[in-house]
């Protein structure tokens, strides 16, 4: 047991954190924009500690039970901290673009960001590496139909039927999600699985095993780890509104925080794993969430805003607009192949930049 305890230092800091976060929540809510800022970097720091022990079991549970059970676990964690952030934030204080932006920015930060870096980094060390191509397309082709669906339709849909078509949207997502997950665990999984070629070992070099009872126990690290990262975002989100009021920042901003904060652990997973020679994890993780994160998020904050009257603005602008289709545009032609690089990782970086850039100017 204390061994156990050892390991899992950061969540117990994390959790220590939270709880003298609570206490002296009010201090840190009324002692000016400089004391809340510097609480709110103390916190993201916690999340961050947290996210690096939830991406730890999420990759024995990887390990334990193959793709795509194990990376489906960790983008789901993340897209439940989403949800948690969101509701959190747009409950203390209301925000008609809130969810729209953070979706984007969580797509973003998934496609171009982890995916591009993944690919830039795994390429420059192995230099070509393979995944199974059947996985890129079917991801590709339904975060198009969903963002479509969701992000780009309502623009054109009446203030008057707003009602009926969030009805549609929550059902479509949710159509969508519920075949996608039987593609993924069903007949149809082989298309998210890639047979890697065994690591050449020593002679006489045992092959590395977690302890018996290790999946019981990462599978509760992870959720407690979620549960840390949820309670720490609570009151980081309100220090943040303190801090940023006034300040002149940008409105996506806040949106970034949690995008950034909900793709943590898959940033660092898929780090790993692309340093590793296993790009088909970096694609389950960086295209998964991106799914995962518009047809999970989009039905639960579709039906908060019919339960509390007020729609969401969930068109987006014509440069957000711009900026998705040139992503999955590149994305379907550099994942065709079957084969990332430097190259097509460096091409995703980019626009990872050019979305960080157009959000500092505010569009």
């Amino acid at each position: 047991m204390p061994a156990a305890l050892k390991e899992e230092w950061f969540l117990l800091l994390a959790l220590l954190a939270a709880v003298v976060a609570y206490a002296l929540e009010g201090s840190l809510l009324h002692g000016g924009r400089m004391i809340a800022l510097s609480g709110v970097a103390v916190l993201v720091l916690m999340i961050v500690l947290a996210s690096v022990r939830v991406a730890h079991h999420a990759e024995i549970l990887a390990e334990k039970v193959g793709d795509p059970y194990g990376t489906m676990i960790l983008t789901l964690s993340a897209v439940l901290v989403e949800v948690v952030i969101l509701g959190i934030m747009i409950t203390h204080h209301p925000s008609p673009t809130l969810v729209r932006d953070t979706i984007y920015a969580a797509v973003m930060l998934d496609l171009n960001g982890i995916l591009g870096l993944a690919a830039l980094m795994g390429g420059l060390r192995h230099g070509e590496q393979a995944y199974n191509d059947d996985s890129a397309r079917t991801y590709s082709v339904m975060i198009l139909t969903a963002m479509g669906v969701s992000m780009v339709v309502p623009e054109f849909i009446p203030r008057e039927d707003w009602r009926l078509y969030s009805v549609f949207t929550i059902g479509a997502m949710l159509l969508l999600y519920g075949l996608f997950l039987r593609m993924q665990v069903g007949a149809h999984s082989y298309f998210f699985s890639y047979s890697y070629p065994e690591k050449r070992r020593r002679k006489g070099q045992p092959q590395a095993e977690h302890a018996p009872g290790s999946r019981g126990r990462s599978i509760v690290m992870l959720c407690a780890g979620v549960v840390i990262i949820g309670a720490l975002a609570e009151v980081m989100s309100q220090a943040l509104n303190v801090g940023l009021e006034g300040s002149g920042a940008p409105p996506v901003v806040a949106a970034l925080l949690v995008a950034a904060i909900s793709a943590s652990p898959e940033i660092l997973t898929a780090l790993r794993a692309a340093l590793a020679n296993r790009m088909q994890s970096v694609v389950n993780i960086a295209l998964g969430a991106s799914l995962s994160t518009v047809i999970l998020t989009v039905p639960v904050m579709e039906a908060l805003a019919l339960y509390s009257g007020q729609p969401f603005q969930m068109a987006m602008t014509p440069v957000q607009t711009v900026m998705i289709f040139i992503t999955l545009i590149v994305a379907a032609i550099n994942l065709n192949d079957g084969q990332t690089n430097a190259i097509e990782g460096m091409t995703h970086f980019v626009l990872f930049a050019t979305f960080i850039m157009l959000s500092l100017i505010g569009l």
